[in-house]
């Protein structure tokens, strides 16, 4: 799962060991949720089918379905990976600096880049990936952003406690935070990867926050 000294979350390399006879017990599933996020890192790519799937892997549709019951939980996959490397990314910042509106910044920041170096990941976050998918699928992102707007609030809390409405002021703050880093991931997608989420970043949090 991810490095916590970067936001880039890949595989790792252990996880993508060279194809085998016959691969180890788990490893043909790492290689199949691996080829999914490969495959959503194309610009303009289609939905992603069992078909190609099999295809890229040079597997049998039946093979996946050994690993996984269907399409659904190879997205239920990619989308466990992406909340745990965003909850650790969010437990990096918050053990290293106090809250407060830097606080708060710096979690919106590492997040977009873990999406700008993760491309389909990108796509996973804002549900691009996941039109015509189980609906379930997309329930999942919108308690992945529940839970990052949650954590933006504890950490502007303080800095709004001399406001006459300090809860609704921090309140506010966050939902915008969090509507600022769908927008960007939003637009990253859209744009085939080519409008980067990081793109005056930093000016643009200085004006939210």
């Amino acid at each position: 799962m991810p490095d916590q000294e970067s936001p880039s979350a890949r595989f790792s390399d252990e996880e993508q060991a060279p194809a085998r006879k016959r691969p180890r017990p788990g490893e043909r599933r790492l290689q199949i949720l691996q080829t999914v996020a490969d495959m959503l890192e194309q610009p303009g790519s289609e939905r992603v089918t069992t078909a190609g799937l099999a295809a890229k892997i040079g597997v049998s549709e039946a093979a996946l379905y050994r690993h996984f019951a269907s399409k659904a939980q190879m997205f239920e996959g990619l989308i466990d990976f992406v909340d745990q490397s965003v909850i650790g990314l969010i437990r990096q910042v918050t053990d290293r600096e106090p809250a407060g509106p830097q606080q708060a910044g710096r979690i919106v920041a590492l997040l977009l880049q873990f999406a700008e170096k993760n491309p389909g990941m990108s796509r996973v976050m804002v549900g691009d990936a996941l039109v015509l998918e189980h609906e379930r699928l997309q329930e999942r992102i919108n308690l992945l952003f529940d839970k990052i707007e949650a954590q933006l609030r504890q950490s502007l809390r303080d800095a709004n406690a001399a406001s006459a409405t300090p809860t609704v002021d921090t309140q506010v703050q966050a939902s915008v935070l969090v509507a600022f880093m769908q927008g960007r991931l939003q637009r990253f997608a859209r744009s085939g990867f080519k409008r980067l989420p990081s793109e005056h970043l930093q000016a643009a949090l200085a004006r939210i926050l």
